[in-house]
């Protein structure tokens, strides 16, 4: 089981909750940490993850998941409602880039994802959830790439993919009905023949049959 599968069966499914999407990241800048803190427990992996509760109505939030070293389990941390997100922001439109900024109501974080093709799936799938689940205000998508937002994205080529298959089958139904009915057409005019030809034979045999 991967990492996303187990964050999804781990911290979601208990409190009846689906994982649509997650992302593992970095700060791009270290956090300050108070002088008085102790007690860290090491290392970690951090995980950026998008969810929605399977109770209606559906609410989808956006909580931060961590894995310390030397652990099998994860950690549900920092949790905000998705109404809460104001600003998603892709830092380069014009290239593929890992990093991002998230600005919420109360908290602004920047992020370097693992890879930029995880962090396009995951603005993909954020954005998409936005539509969905924000009827009122919606964060502000900026400085992202257009795959992002509109017809290249996996939803959209996935509807596309979909879309077409149906509308291949459908030809294809058309076609094998149009040979079906030339075949009919076909085999009636085969009986039309044979039957004026069997009443021909039989006509010329009385005829024959009287002439002698």
């Amino acid at each position: 089981m991967n990492a996303k599968s187990a964050i999804s069966k781990e911290i979601f499914a208990p409190h009846d909750e689906r994982m649509l999407g997650a992302v593992q990241v970095k700060r791009r800048t270290k956090k300050k940490i108070p002088f008085l803190a102790t007690g860290g427990q090491g290392e970690y992996l951090t995980y950026i993850c998008l969810s929605v509760t399977n109770k209606k109505p559906a609410q989808a939030s956006i909580t931060k998941v961590k894995q310390f070293e030397g652990s099998t389990s994860f950690v549900r941390r920092t949790q905000w409602m998705l109404e809460q997100l104001r600003q998603v922001n892709g830092i380069d439109p014009n290239r593929d880039s890992p990093e991002f900024d998230l600005l919420f109501e109360n908290a602004f974080d920047q992020w370097v994802a693992s890879t930029a093709s995880e962090k396009c799936t995951f603005f993909q799938v954020l954005h998409h959830t936005c539509q969905r689940y924000l009827t009122d205000k919606k964060p502000e998508f900026i400085n992202c790439q257009s795959k992002i937002m509109g017809g290249n994205s996996i939803l959209h080529s996935a509807a596309d993919s979909v879309t077409s298959a149906v509308q291949k089958a459908s030809q294809a139904l058309n076609e094998r009905g149009e040979r079906l009915g030339r075949a009919e057409e076909k085999t009636e005019e085969l009986k039309n023949s044979a039957q004026q030809f069997a009443e021909t034979a039989h006509k010329v045999r009385v005829w024959w049959n009287h002439a002698l």
